[in-house]
């Protein structure tokens, strides 16, 4: 079987990661892959949204299964695309995406299907917005949450702990247009009081296969200090969700879930990702993702026993019943931790082509794999291939470990033996756990 991989971080070196054991496959393409991935996958430079130049790829390489990794091509089709030429694609159909394309779209959705989530209205022209957020900080609280309406790589959601700060985010989507077209609409919500945890599950619209519960840190600096990044590391499972909140999930938000996009008519055959926030009353949704999350793959794809061409298959199928008992039976009884990697500066204005020490050193380690997001290979001279940072997040360590404790331990012992010029890092991812296990 040949496989393509379609984008190029952290999140699809793991899938490439995760398919390369698999006795099923022979090839791996990757587009446009990255430094790391080109150990494990030929990588091919096409854009990932120019959907002529990819179908004529897969139909010259004879492609049998496709994997979207980001959310851009989903979003603008690329499944619908490859199915007219009945291509096998692992995702979510353009109407589906909406889910993550459309903040506006999911929350009428999420309201629509009694799952519970922020209150919330919908605004399109800024005036309306400041005069509802006067009334609300003046009488309710001072604390909300600006959404734009669309995809802003991950940027699009400012959290505002005062009248001034949820004003000049109004303005600067609205007025100032910082996300473009993706701010045209907001959402302005209660901010939620609780503690966030991610569940991805396979979905083939009829049926839900989570796999662990994990936990991103989005905060640039230890403790959830500083601005959002794309994610600076994660764990998984998550003791956050346990079992009496693992029923409440179940009950309320998979099932209405799955009753919801069947009442759509939405084709759902792809990873939904449930971001969550668990508050005193229970737990409540975030957001949606059509789409693995990163890092959160890094941490829950390795503790998958099961071959993830399997999964994929079964899931373009709509056989996923036959595997409802992955959650016990083909899952890994260990821990995972991911630290990322970044540039410093991130992320914010960041320099890239700096070299990357200590890898070599990592391979000869237990329970650890690197996996690469922002590097290139370069040729010097013609001779050697020198690794150079190529983004903002670099690389995502990842360790896994009996325990959250040596998962923690095993992690930063190799982060350590990892240099690169103003690498920074978090040094307290897993410590959320490790407290909850505690109390």
């Amino acid at each position: 079987m040949k496989v393509l991989v379609i984008g190029g971080g952290g999140r699809e070196h793991t899938i490439v990661w995760k398919l390369k054991p698999s006795k099923q496959v022979e090839k791996i393409y990757c587009i446009p892959g990255n430094g790391g991935i080109a150990e494990d996958a030929e990588c091919v430079n096409l854009e990932i949204t120019d959907f002529p130049a990819l179908i004529g790829f897969a139909e010259e390489k004879n492609i049998d299964l496709t994997i979207v990794g980001p959310e851009a091509p989903l979003v603008t089709g690329i499944v619908d695309a490859f199915r007219e030429k009945n291509l096998k694609i692992f995702g979510p159909d353009k109407k589906s995406a909406q889910l993550e394309g459309s903040k506006i779209f999911a929350k009428n959705f999420m309201k629509k299907y009694n799952m519970p989530t922020a209150e919330f209205k919908v605004f399109d022209n800024s005036q309306d917005a400041i005069s509802y957020i006067t009334h609300y900080t003046l009488h309710v609280t001072p604390s909300l949450v600006v959404k734009a309406d669309g995809l802003a790589a991950g940027k699009g959601v400012i959290v505002c702990a005062t009248f001034d700060q949820a004003k000049e985010a109004v303005e600067q989507m609205m007025v100032k247009k910082i996300f473009g077209q993706a701010g045209e609409k907001i959402i302005i919500e209660e901010k939620l009081k609780g503690e966030e945890a991610t569940v991805l599950a396979f979905c083939d619209g009829k049926t839900l296969i989570p796999l662990p519960a994990s936990q991103d840190h989005k905060p640039i600096f230890d403790n959830d200090k500083g601005p959002n990044t794309g994610g600076m590391g994660a764990y998984a499972p998550a003791p956050i969700i346990n079992e009496k909140i693992r029923k409440k999930i179940d009950k309320e938000i998979f099932a209405n879930f799955i009753k919801g996009i069947n009442a759509e008519k939405l084709d759902y055959r792809g990873i939904i990702y449930f971001g969550l926030m668990i508050t005193e009353e229970g737990p409540k949704v975030l957001e949606f993702n059509c789409r693995f999350g990163d890092p959160e793959a890094q941490v829950t794809l390795p503790l998958l026993n099961e071959d993830l061409v399997d999964l994929c298959l079964a899931t373009i199928d709509k056989n996923l019943s036959d595997y409802q008992s992955l959650t016990t039976n083909h899952q890994s009884a260990c821990s995972s931790v991911c630290v990322v990697l970044a540039s410093g500066g991130y992320p914010g204005d960041y320099e890239k082509g700096k070299e990357i020490f200590g890898l070599e050193e990592t391979k000869k380690m237990q329970n650890i794999t690197v996996f690469h997001a922002g590097t290139k290979r370069l040729t010097v001279n013609g001779e050697r291939s020198t690794l150079v940072t190529n983004g903002g997040r670099v690389l995502g360590v990842t360790g896994l470990g009996e325990n959250i404790e040596k998962a923690i331990k095993n992690t930063y012992s190799a982060v350590e033996k990892i240099k690169f010029e103003k690498m920074h890092y978090r040094r307290d991812i897993g410590i959320k756990a490790v407290r909850k296990l505690g109390s």
